[in-house]
């Protein structure tokens, strides 16, 4: 299974406000400026076309057009306690988005194994992104910031029941500390965890 989601809470967040994706909304999902808007919504909380725009280095146009699609398949919704000026506001639906890659990497409809292929690289380039910019500015960080954060690599025989096994036992403990700091806690900061399990070659 992956996980694709941020700390951003959505409307009734709990531990199950995830979108499970089908062959369907997957190639909704399945475009690089959708995974972008989608991910700004979840870190960065509702936003309007323009606004997202403006963060993202887009057209009002393209946002709008594909936010529009986003929720057509229910990845994001309108807003109601901001929507009501002239400008739509928009907030992602759920807290995050698990699908299982490897059913859709074998799936019989090529345009589905193209979509996954898709969502998959655009997240390891957001991830690959998300690193090296922090890389790039953490001087700018309170001295207990740059002591408090990790960028290691482990290497382990495992079957693939022990690796589901490890992932699922990962992404448990991170689910522990959510909600343990209130948002505004002085010192604090959204921190971002990128999980990565994958076999190597022998030779």
């Amino acid at each position: 299974m992956q996980l694709y989601g941020s700390p951003m809470p959505a409307p009734h967040d709990d531990a199950e406000n995830l979108h499970k994706v089908d062959a369907r909304t997957l190639r909704g999902l399945a475009h690089p400026l959708r995974l972008r808007l989608l991910a700004a919504l979840r870190e960065y909380g509702p936003a309007t076309a323009s606004g997202l725009a403006a963060r993202l280095g887009e057209s009002s146009g393209a946002t709008s057009y594909h936010l529009r699609q986003l929720a057509a398949y229910g990845f994001v919704e309108d807003d109601p306690e901001l929507g009501k000026g002239r400008e739509r506001w928009w907030r992602s639906a759920h807290r995050g988005t698990v699908f299982d890659s490897g059913r859709f990497l074998t799936h019989p409809d090529p345009e589905v194994r193209g979509a996954v292929d898709v969502v998959l690289h655009e997240m390891a380039t957001s991830h690959a992104q998300e690193l090296n910019t922090w890389i790039g500015t953490m001087r700018e960080w309170p001295e207990e910031w740059r002591e408090g954060w990790d960028i290691s690599d482990f290497q382990v025989r495992l079957t693939p029941e022990l690796s589901e096994e490890l992932i699922g036992k990962i992404h448990e403990l991170i689910e522990s500390y959510r909600g343990r700091v209130p948002e505004g806690t002085e010192g604090s900061a959204n921190v971002r965890s990128h999980v990565h399990l994958f076999p190597r070659p022998a030779e």
